[in-house]
């Protein structure tokens, strides 16, 4: 369960401080725009391919944008949204499949969070697509922008973070990231979201470049060979 918070906690956010942490966030800036550009560009031509695939099964947009809420305002209030974006693995009407979903109950996943293990939703292409995280390929175009980081608490949906709790919000305390904590976890999808929510506010009070690094690389070995997350 969450951590009980005192009314000075409610505002104050758990990201470190100083000159220290001011150097650390400049270098993690400049390695996610030379990251996410050198990517970009080298993996160009395989995004294109997918873009492709992706709109010949259903002729639909094979993209996807969303909105989601970025980092806490210094005074510790909510972020503004923000288009976030991903190459379609769903069908073309999710949305409106997502709520009739969660009004019969089958959401596996801890409110305020969406997910279920065998999700009607995703079409055959968009299965391949996110066994090898390749939905996420345009999420380099996010973090390109300043929108995302490469390493971070993932990105909430607004009518999720409505309902978080004062704690929980702090997940929000830093710039979002394609990589966390919680993903690198073996079985990631057994974790509530309490456990879910205490290793993004880990990651927020222990941030340091060599923690980052720990998890791409992480993230890489458990995309190219564990599926115990799928």
């Amino acid at each position: 369960m969450h951590t009980e918070l005192n009314a000075e906690e409610h505002t104050v956010s758990f990201a470190k401080k100083g000159a220290r942490y001011q150097c650390y966030l400049f270098a993690k800036r400049t390695f996610d725009i030379l990251a996410s550009g050198t990517a970009l560009i080298v993996l160009s031509p395989l995004i294109l391919i997918v873009l492709l695939a992706k709109w010949l099964e259903d002729f639909g947009n094979p993209t996807y944008t969303s909105l989601r809420v970025g980092k806490n305002n210094k005074d510790g209030t909510r972020g503004k949204n923000f288009k976030f974006h991903k190459i379609r693995s769903m069908c073309k009407n999710a949305e409106q499949m997502k709520q009739e979903l969660i009004e019969k109950g089958l959401n596996e996943a801890d409110f305020p969070a969406f997910k279920m293990k065998n999700d009607p939703r995703i079409t055959k292409v968009g299965k391949f697509l996110r066994k090898t995280s390749l939905d996420e390929l345009l999420q380099l175009w996010d973090v390109f922008r300043g929108k995302l980081s490469v390493v971070g608490p993932r990105s909430p949906l607004p009518d999720e973070v409505d309902a978080y709790t004062p704690y929980q919000m702090h997940r929000l305390d830093v710039k979002g990231g394609l990589l966390c904590l919680w993903q690198i976890r073996k079985n990631r999808n057994s974790l509530s979201f309490d456990e879910w929510v205490n290793l993004d506010i880990e990651y927020i009070r222990k941030q340091s470049f060599w923690l980052d690094l720990k998890i791409i690389f992480k993230g890489a070995y458990m995309v190219i060979f564990d599926r115990s997350g799928e």
